[in-house]
C-alpha cells in the first residue's frame, strides 16, 4: 500500500489520516459522502 504513489479521494478515508494528512483524509470522507470536491491534495513520502 505505502508503495502507491497517487490516490483518488474515492479510494480514501479517514482510517488513512497517518497516510493521507489531515486534509487529504478530510477531502477523502467528503468524497466518499457525495459532496462534491475538485482538485487535488499533494503529499510527500519518503526521504529528501
Amino acid at each position: 500500500m505505502a508503495d502507491k504513489r497517487v490516490w483518488l479521494f474515492r479510494e480514501g478515508n479517514a482510517d488513512m489520516r497517518n497516510l493521507l494528512g489531515g486534509k487529504g483524509a478530510n477531502l477523502a470522507e467528503m468524497t466518499n459522502l457525495c459532496f462534491p470536491v475538485s482538485g487535488f491534495h499533494p503529499f510527500f513520502l519518503g526521504k529528501i
